[in-house]
């Protein structure tokens, strides 16, 4: 098998930079993790929330912390340095090889999509932003890392897409995209992110950060990649 990470992300129109923040990370005992935030602030000060969490999470999962915890501290870390009056959004995905499994880690209003075979299931029980107290828990789900397995985790700009009439159902272009062909997880992430654009007419009313994970039979060679597009001018924006 093999597991395939792609993060598609665009800033908000006619803004310098983007609020959300997404890492990956190697797990020390085997396996990926990728971390994405989305900061509950405003202009700069998003992009220093997000990050703050970001960089707190990828901390704790480098020194061998679970998933949970690390998201845990790093609400906590964010608590103590804004005293509760901000906050942030954050997802965790995690190919653990250790146990062989996917493990979810959600504190987002937004869900998370599941998707195995032809269904797609919702991971949409409440959940609490981090920040805005002490010991605030996420919502964890843990499945076995098989084929065919595929996950989508977003900010909400993605879902808020669509002003003009025409609306964002982000199950319904997900099964589409599953549907006419076998679609490799950077091909699901810019899919999502295109159709959003789309429905703003170009200019995304705010920022738009998709990450997927997917599992596929694929076993050609033991070589791990990893590849970056950074979209950049002669403005630095």
């Amino acid at each position: 098998m093999e597991v395939q990470i792609a993060v598609s992300k665009i800033k908000k129109y006619a803004t310098s930079a983007s609020g959300d923040t997404a890492e990956v990370i190697e797990r020390p005992n085997g396996g990926m993790s990728v971390v994405l935030a989305d900061g509950q602030s405003s202009g700069k000060g998003e992009k220093w929330v997000s990050s703050l969490v970001v960089r707190k999470v990828i901390q704790f999962l480098a020194d061998g912390v679970r998933d949970g915890a690390a998201a845990r501290a790093a609400s906590d870390a964010l608590f103590t340095e804004r005293a509760g009056k901000v906050s942030a959004t954050l997802n965790i995905l995690s190919a653990d090889l250790q146990t062989g499994t996917l493990v979810i880690t959600r504190n987002n209003p937004s869900p998370v999509l599941l998707s195995h075979g032809q269904n797609i299931k919702y991971l949409e029980s409440e959940s609490d932003r981090v920040g805005l107290r002490r010991d605030t828990r996420p919502m964890i789900t843990e499945v076995p890392l098989e084929a065919g397995l595929t996950v989508v985790a977003f900010t909400d700009g993605l879902i808020h897409a669509g002003s003009y009439g025409e609306t964002m159902d982000v199950g319904t272009s997900l099964q589409a995209k599953l549907d006419t062909e076998n679609p490799s997880a950077e091909g699901i992430a810019n899919s999502l992110v295109n159709h959003a654009v789309k429905l703003d007419r170009g200019r995304p009313h705010d920022d738009i950060s998709v990450v997927v994970l997917r599992v596929t039979s694929s076993t050609e060679n033991l070589i791990r990649r990893m590849t970056v597009h950074l979209p950049y001018n002669s403005l630095g924006k």
